[in-house]
């Protein structure tokens, strides 16, 4: 019955409760609009620079309005600054409107801005300028309404007053101070001069923070002027107590722009501490006084005749390498050239030069080291060299009969180099002008001769070049050939994903405007085209043209010293440093690639990017180190294949190290045990000179060698030299690998870049104690090398290490270190670092080119393997 009553009775009880509803929502609109009806809405003329204390509700609504004059030929900037007096008013904040001619302005106070993880900091005093429209006419008088509102039904006090700003127009190289705050924003406007088409904006404060944003704006409204706005349009940068942007005027239409300085909320943008984490998401927190002192003053920046300038500078500087090359070059010629024409006069020279000139290998005093080696090595060549490097061609076309003839001495050297020519000729079997392709390193250094004794050769004690130089040469020059051909290769496949990384990079700071993703020195960076700083990419230059001319000066030797062999000269086949020119030439290419590389890391300076400045100094440091043991190894020297696959993992772990050693501890444990353990592997190979191996029975030969040399006998080393080199070694690389483990360097390409310096300056000192200690001498050239080296490293070193940006801090805390141009008013100190560096590399080139030209006519078994 129950049920069957509420059916029943079910369709009036719907139609109840909708009338109800209905009802309800008849009265809520009838109070709205008789609430409406009563609201308050009063309009007041107001004046400049008078302070209007009023209280706003929900019942009623002021409207201030303001009228001024607008000059074109006069920017004057027009201030509105509001202050709220009631507690409270948080929850129901009160909304200020400006209504202009062609732009509006809506805030409301206190104002609420937003940092890191939502924190929100509640601002009662308000201070904005507003948005100057253009005008068309001479004057005209322009009208603007403050509108006050809110939604609380208390009465809120605020105060509020409109102010013009007289000093809202910049001047050409005139300092202004003002004070911003993230509430008060300032902003004003600059208008290009005739004939200035470029200007550098500098901001600067003596506080470091609070953090601030200097930025810049096309004339155009609105102008973001607040915090979590500022980066929406135009160019800006983040700042603690230095700030600078090159504006050009093509940027800018009309010739003029807005530069904006607002202060942030929190500092942890320019390496501030980052305040605690609110315990409750809509907690409101006290931002406590963030007002900050800057000045800002525009400068005309360079022009068009400074870029030339610093371009011809440029020029005239490595030009200048390439003309004193040529005149050494000269004189050089000039001088084998009265070599050639005191052949024809004996009588006038010396024993010494006359067996030069013969072809006859010299030899040198045997110092007291050299004469214990001897005892060991008591080695000789097979034959005496008396044909003479330049008589020795088949014409002989420079004597004339008529000289021979008159010349009895003459007539008989004559006589005796045709028959010794005759008698190689014979005995070569194998033609020198034979395809070097179908030769192989394997097809000589398994003949049974070679294998049978090479363990008896590699281990004596004392050991000469002609020991480790048996290969035959043609096999040898293929191999270091193929050096070149690999770091070829690799730059191409390297560079071209390098070049187009970073015009992307440069491309996104152009659009974004976001000046914070590169580390330029602000100070001294001229743009050109779509390039912000072309003077850092330009001093590279240097490295390419050096890197060009090292090229040139190993192609002249490598010729020369091809033509004498195909004289079959013997001063060239069995005396001095055996010369393979590979590696020259792929130390030339790695300078020349490093110059690329690095302009392309300047072009957008970043850490994510700092190993395309690094890699190829990665390679140079390797090449470098190869070309000096293989002076004196070449038989046994690292193959190409080899040498590049250990730079590939050096550069690996590069990478690993920019991306995750920054206080990684884990990552610094394995990199120094690595480290270690690839000392002690590289020193045991140098000891032994590749002869032995690692395998299963490698722990069984270390006990049984500590046994026999420390336990059962105690005896010295059999290498000394060696000894003393490797333990120097491992001492320098145990301590750097200590230094990274305790102190965990952030900039890790460059912690590793310092490893190889450092091996490289150790190995390098080493063969010159050695090359002196055995009675070698160095030659006058390669003195004025390395001395004009040592003093262009000196001065480079110190304009390194000046400093002008870091991307180890953040982007405001590097611009600190920015500092002015130093030469031309174009280039940096940075600059000047590229331009001596790449010198001082040049010359550490010609060094390891020249140093060891005193044992040309020394023969091979005589000169001293360390």
């Amino acid at each position: 019955m129950v049920l069957r009553s509420c059916c029943k009775f079910g369709p009036v009880l719907v139609l109840f409760q909708l009338g109800y509803v209905a009802l309800l929502l008849l009265c809520v609109t009838h109070l709205r609009f008789a609430r409406a009806e009563t609201k308050t809405v009063v309009q007041k003329d107001a004046e400049f620079d008078v302070t209007y204390n009023d209280t706003v509700t929900s019942d009623n609504q002021t409207i201030y309005a303001f009228n001024h004059t607008v000059s074109r030929n006069k920017t004057e900037g027009v201030r509105v600054t509001v202050d709220v007096l009631s507690e409270g008013a948080e929850s129901s904040p009160i909304l200020f409107v400006v209504r202009q001619k062609q732009a509006v302005l809506s805030f409301q106070v206190p104002l609420i801005l937003r940092g890191l993880y939502q924190r929100k900091y509640p601002y009662a005093h308000v201070g904005r300028t507003l948005c100057q429209p253009p005008t068309r006419t001479l004057t005209e008088t322009q009208y603007f309404f403050v509108d006050v509102s809110t939604l609380s039904s208390l009465g809120t006090h605020y105060q509020l007053r409109i102010s013009r700003v007289d000093s809202f127009t910049l001047h050409t190289d005139k300092k202004f101070s003002f004070t911003a705050s993230p509430s008060q924003p300032q902003y004003f406007k600059y208008v290009f001069p005739d004939g200035v088409d470029t200007a550098i904006v500098k901001v600067n404060s003596e506080m470091t923070f609070p953090c601030s944003v200097m930025s810049i704006q096309d004339i155009q409204c609105p102008v973001y002027d607040l915090d979590n706005n500022v980066a929406f349009i135009g160019m800006y940068q983040t700042m603690t107590k230095t700030a600078a942007i090159t504006v050009q005027r093509k940027d800018f239409p009309s010739n003029s722009f807005y530069v904006v300085v607002v202060v942030k909320t929190e500092d942890e943008a320019c390496g501030g501490p980052l305040r605690f984490y609110p315990l409750r998401p809509d907690e409101l927190i006290d931002a406590g006084n963030r007002s900050k002192t800057l000045d800002v003053v525009v400068s005309p920046a360079i022009n068009s005749d400074v870029y030339v300038m610093g371009m011809l500078f440029c020029l005239g500087i490595f030009l200048s390498f390439y003309l004193l090359t040529f005149l050494v070059a000269c004189v050089e010629n000039k001088r084998m050239h009265r070599r050639r024409e005191g052949l024809l006069n004996p009588a006038d020279m010396s024993p010494a030069e006359t067996a030069s000139l013969l072809g006859k290998p010299s030899v040198t005093p045997v110092s007291p080291y050299e004469y214990g080696s001897f005892a060991d090595n008591a080695s000789t060549l097979s034959s005496e060299a008396i044909t003479d490097s330049i008589a020795s061609d088949a014409n002989y076309g420079y004597m004339g009969q008529e000289t021979l003839k008159r010349r009895p001495f003459l007539t008989a050297i004559h006589h005796v180099a045709i028959c010794i020519e005759r008698s190689l000729e014979s005995v070569t079997g194998r033609s020198r002008q034979e395809s070097l392709s179908s030769i192989e390193e394997d097809d000589y250094d398994t003949l049974a001769d070679i294998d049978s004794d090479k363990n008896i050769v590699r281990t004596k004690k004392y050991l000469c070049v002609s020991d480790l130089a048996r290969k035959d040469k043609r096999v040898l020059s293929k191999k270091y050939q193929i050096y070149f051909w690999n770091i070829a290769t690799i730059g191409v496949f390297y560079a071209l994903p390098v070049i187009q990384l970073v015009i992307t990079y440069q491309t996104v700071v152009n659009v974004t405007g976001n000046q914070d993703i590169c580390y330029y020195n602000f100070l001294c960076a001229h743009p050109l085209g779509n390039l912000s700083a072309f003077n850092n990419i330009l001093s590279n230059l240097g490295y390419v043209m050096l890197g060009l001319l090292f090229l040139l000066i190993v192609l002249q030797r490598d010729i020369i010293h091809s033509r004498a062999l195909d004289r079959n000269d013997l001063n060239a086949l069995e005396c001095g440093i055996p010369k393979h020119f590979g590696l020259f030439y792929a130390m030339g290419t790695a300078l020349m690639m490093e110059g690329l590389l690095s302009a392309c890391y300047h072009v957008c300076p970043n850490y994510t990017n700092f190993q395309f400045d690094t890699s190829f100094m990665y390679m140079i440091a390797g090449l470098c180190v190869l070309k000096l043991y293989q002076k004196r190894h070449p038989d046994i020297n690292a193959s190409a294949y080899t040498a590049y696959a250990c730079l590939a993992a050096v550069i690996f772990f590069s990478v690993l190290g920019v991306v995750f050693g920054k206080g990684n501890m884990v990552f610094w444990i394995v990199f120094s045990v690595l480290h270690i353990l690839a000392t002690m592997l590289l020193s045991t190979q140098l000891y032994y000179m590749g002869r032995w191996r690692l395998d299963s029975g490698i722990l069984r030969r270390i006990v049984y060698v500590i046994y026999t040399d420390c336990i059962r006998q105690c005896s010295g080393p059999m290498y000394i030299d060696r000894m003393v080199l490797l333990v120097m070694g491992n001492i320098v690389n145990w301590s750097l690998a200590a230094y990274g483990l305790l102190k965990t360097p952030n900039d890790f390409a460059s912690y590793l870049l310092a490893i190889a310096i450092c091996n490289l300056l150790l190995y390098f000192a080493f063969y010159i104690i050695m090359k002196l200690r055995s009675g070698e001498r160095i030659q006058c050239m390669a003195m004025v090398c390395i001395l004009f080296t040592a003093v262009v490293w000196g001065f480079a070193l110190f304009f390194f290490f000046q400093g002008l940006s870091t991307w180890q801090k953040t982007p405001a805390e590097s611009r600190e270190h920015n500092r002015d141009c130093i030469v031309l008013s174009f280039f940096d100190d940075h600059d000047i670092w590229h331009f001596l560096s790449s010198i001082a590399m040049f010359g550490s080139f010609l060094v390891l080119l020249t140093m060891d030209d005193d044992l040309d006519n020394v023969q091979r078994d005589k000169i001293f393997v360390f």
